[in-house]
This record gives structure tokens, C-alpha cells and sequence, in this order.
């Protein structure tokens, strides 16, 4: 390619990050010029409705259409950009991209996480670049540190704070001593939770981008169907209360770790340790904490959310692309060579808090114990306090099988000395 000929892209999408893309396009024109050693040049933004009021955006509403695939096919569109989101129609567009040998650039975590093996096989087909720094954690820089500079390394774990949303609730509730909906509300009225969150404080959105980083880690492919799930609704302000009694904080966790023959990668609520690097992350931050045999510990932190910061990494790899256009190279392709086995979550090793009401009488602690040590369960600590008809009992395990836990939690739930089981929340990164 003659390297004073345009890069030619294709928009899919102008909501939030679309037009941010746009945005910074035109306000970075020259730099990019620069870096690139061509200029960068809008072929055409494929959206839903034409005639939708886009504020000031520096576009020429000529290059607007709803025909998305007819402006990929477009021999003069080099490199395809997507942001809309879905599984479908994404990924047919994206597959026709990739397969026509055009560059794709993609936020759409739900598409990798659920069939990105797809979008792979067509790139390779294709011999074409699929980047997706934007899929996960927003404007930090992520995916490409995984895929590229630790490629050389064996990753052994992958633990993060992926949600802002979830985040911002969750460190309201322990600053504050606010409850989940108390909390929630909040986020919604300063615009971090959506009108309906339920991906958020449910877990998917996490799980997505658990998947997705499990993948680029473990050299596996790992989709959202491998990843346990537990959202974070059930959390109280009595749960956070309690972490804090032993020096801890709660959050929102991807866990994704690699044993030699196989992975976990799991989504749910857990205490760590104030010590711990994630848990001074606040307000809607992200950070993902990497292990790697020879780099040792590594820390990724950064807003994860929001249209100027996501269209950022999206800008990133739209740079990456073109170079590679220009050059008549490739990004690196996917590596799932390991292909190791995905663990249930039975089988992965964790410690549980277990906050228990029961009835105060003599015999309950030993009969509670009892329980634990059949399911050869062993505790680290317990706490009660009681009044003159019931009482309560905190405890904290040792490691285990989470199967064993979770079969120690569903007997003590049978015992009629057992009121109720008021929270069971997992422990991590040794807190307690």
C-alpha cells in the first residue's frame, strides 16, 4: 500500500464510544498521520436510524448509511470498527471483515466471550488482524501486555475488578455503611449503573471479560459458559460490617488460575484483605492483578468505562491496524495451544465466611463443628456473640474444595438448631 493513501475505515456504530471514535479522529488527525505514516479517513458509519441529531459531531452526514454490510463489502474499506455490541448481526459483519482479509477492531466483549473462537478462525482464514483491546477494562492497556509482552512468560492467575458499576456500589457500601440498594440508587442518579443493571450486579459483564481473559492468559479458549457466576446483590451492609472486623474489604472478582493441566475462572463477591493491591481500588476504577512465573506480581489500574476512554483503546488498535496495513503485516494470531481442561467450580480451592443464626443453647458450637469436620472441612476462626434466645456465629474456613464448602453450608442449613444462614461470602488473597 502506497503510504500516502488514506486508511480507509468503517464505523459500525455511533452511539457513546462511536462517536467519541469519531471525536478523536478528527481531533488527533495529524498526530495519527504521523504516527501511522498515512491519514486515517472515515469511508462510512453504519448506524440504525439515519436522521438521529448528533450533537457537533465534525462528520459529513453523507458518510451515514444503515446498510452495514454493504459498507463492509466496500473494496476501499481497509479496516472494519465495531462497536455496537450483540452477538448478532456483529458477528456475521465481523466474520464477513475477516474473511475478505479487511483489519477488525472490536469492543463487543459479549461476541468474544461467547463465540470468539468464530471470530479467530475467520481472521486466520482471512489472514487478518482482529484487535479487541476495548473489550476489556476500557482505556488500560491490557489485552495487548497479555498477548505481546508476556508472551514469553507463564501467566499462573488473573484476579480484577472488570465493573466499574459494581465497584462504585460496593465502595459506597463500605464507606458509607450504605445497603446494596441504597448504593445502587446512588449509581444510578451519577450515571454508572444503567437503567436496568442487571448485567452489571449480576455478574455477566464481569464473566464476559473473565472469559476473555482467561483465554489470552491461558493460552485456552475459555468462553462465558466456562465462567462461574455469582452477582453481587446479596451482599449487605452487615456483610461489609463484618469484613471490616477482620481487615477486610468486599469486591466484585474475576479469578481465572491455571494449575498445570487445567484452569478455573470464576465471577463472584469476596473479602480481601485491606492489603491486598485491589482493595484500595475505588469509586467506578478498574484493576487487574496478574501472575506471572518470571515477571512476579503486575498491576493494571485505570478507568474501565465510559465513551471517551474506551474509544481511546479503540484508537489504539485502529493505530495498530493501519500499521499493519501499511507494512503488510500481521498482529499476532490467537494462541490456543495449551487447549487445558476448564475446571468446574467445585474444584476450586477457596475459603468461606459463613455468618450463621442460631439457636443458644449448649452443644451448638461443638454441633456446628461437627458439621464442618464431616465435610473434612477445617476452620480458622469463629465469633459469636448471642442473646437470651439466639445467637450468631462467624466463621471463617481454611482452604478447601468449594464443593466441600458448599456442601458443609447446605447440611448446616438442615439443622434445626440453624435459625437461618445470613450471608456465605467467599475469601480471598489471604484475608481472615
Amino acid at each position: 500500500m502506497n503510504p500516502a493513501k488514506p486508511v480507509r475505515l468503517a464505523l459500525l456504530g455511533c452511539g457513546t464510544v462511536g462517536t467519541e471514535v469519531v471525536r478523536l479522529l478528527h481531533e488527533q488527525a495529524e498526530d495519527l498521520t504521523a504516527r501511522i505514516g498515512a491519514p486515517l479517513e472515515l469511508a462510512g458509519i453504519a448506524v440504525r436510524r439515519l436522521g438521529r441529531e448528533r450533537g457537533d459531531l465534525p462528520v459529513d452526514p453523507a458518510l451515514f448509511t444503515t446498510d452495514a454490510l454493504g459498507l463492509i463489502k466496500r473494496d476501499d474499506v481497509d479496516v472494519v470498527i465495531e462497536v455496537v455490541g450483540g452477538i448478532e448481526p456483529a458477528r456475521t459483519w465481523l466474520v464477513e471483515a475477516l474473511r475478505a482479509g479487511k483489519s477488525v477492531v472490536t469492543a463487543n466483549k459479549a461476541l468474544l466471550a461467547e463465540d470468539g473462537g468464530t471470530l479467530h478462525d475467520a481472521a486466520a482464514e482471512g489472514n487478518a488482524d482482529l484487535y479487541y483491546e476495548a473489550s476489556v477494562a476500557g482505556a488500560i492497556p491490557l489485552l495487548r501486555p497479555m498477548r505481546e509482552s508476556l508472551h514469553g512468560d507463564r501467566v499462573t492467575a488473573v484476579t480484577g475488578i472488570v465493573n466499574g458499576t459494581t465497584n462504585f456500589i460496593l465502595s459506597s457500601m463500605a464507606s458509607t455503611g450504605a445497603g446494596f440498594n441504597e448504593a445502587l440508587e446512588e449509581a444510578t442518579e451519577l450515571g454508572y449503573a444503567e437503567a436496568d443493571p442487571t448485567a452489571d450486579v449480576e455478574g455477566f459483564d464481569a464473566a464476559a471479560k473473565a472469559a476473555i481473559l482467561a483465554s489470552l492468559a491461558f493460552h485456552t479458549r475459555v468462553t462465558a459458559a466456562d465462567v462461574f457466576r455469582e452477582g453481587m446483590t446479596g451482599v449487605t451492609a452487615g456483610d461489609m460490617a463484618s469484613a471490616k472486623e477482620m481487615g477486610c474489604t468486599i469486591k466484585l472478582l474475576c479469578i481465572a488460575q491455571r494449575t498445570a493441566d487445567s484452569v478455573s475462572v470464576r465471577v463472584h463477591p469476596a473479602m480481601i484483605p485491606l492489603s491486598h493491591p485491589l482493595a484500595g481500588v475505588g469509586d467506578a476504577f478498574n484493576a487487574v492483578f496478574v501472575e506471572a512465573e518470571a515477571a512476579g506480581p503486575l498491576m493494571f489500574y485505570g478507568r474501565g468505562a465510559g465513551g471517551r476512554p474506551t474509544a481511546s483503546a479503540v484508537l489504539g488498535d485502529i493505530v495498530a491496524a493501519a500499521r499493519n496495513k501499511l507494512t503488510g503485516t500481521r498482529a499476532p494470531s490467537e494462541s490456543n495451544y495449551a487447549e487445558l481442561t476448564v475446571r468446574p467450580i467445585g474444584e476450586s480451592m477457596t475459603r468461606y465466611h459463613i455468618s450463621l443464626d442460631v439457636a443458644e443453647r449448649p452443644g451448638v458450637l461443638a454441633t456446628v463443628a461437627g458439621v464442618f469436620a464431616q465435610h473434612e472441612v477445617s476452620i480458622a476462626t469463629v465469633r459469636q456473640s448471642g442473646r437470651a434466645d439466639d445467637a450468631k456465629l462467624v466463621i471463617v474456613t481454611h482452604i478447601a474444595p468449594d464443593a466441600a464448602l458448599a456442601a458443609t453450608v447446605e447440611s448446616l442449613a438442615s439443622l434445626d438448631i440453624v435459625r437461618s444462614i445470613a450471608s456465605v461470602l467467599r475469601v480471598e488473597g489471604g484475608a481472615g
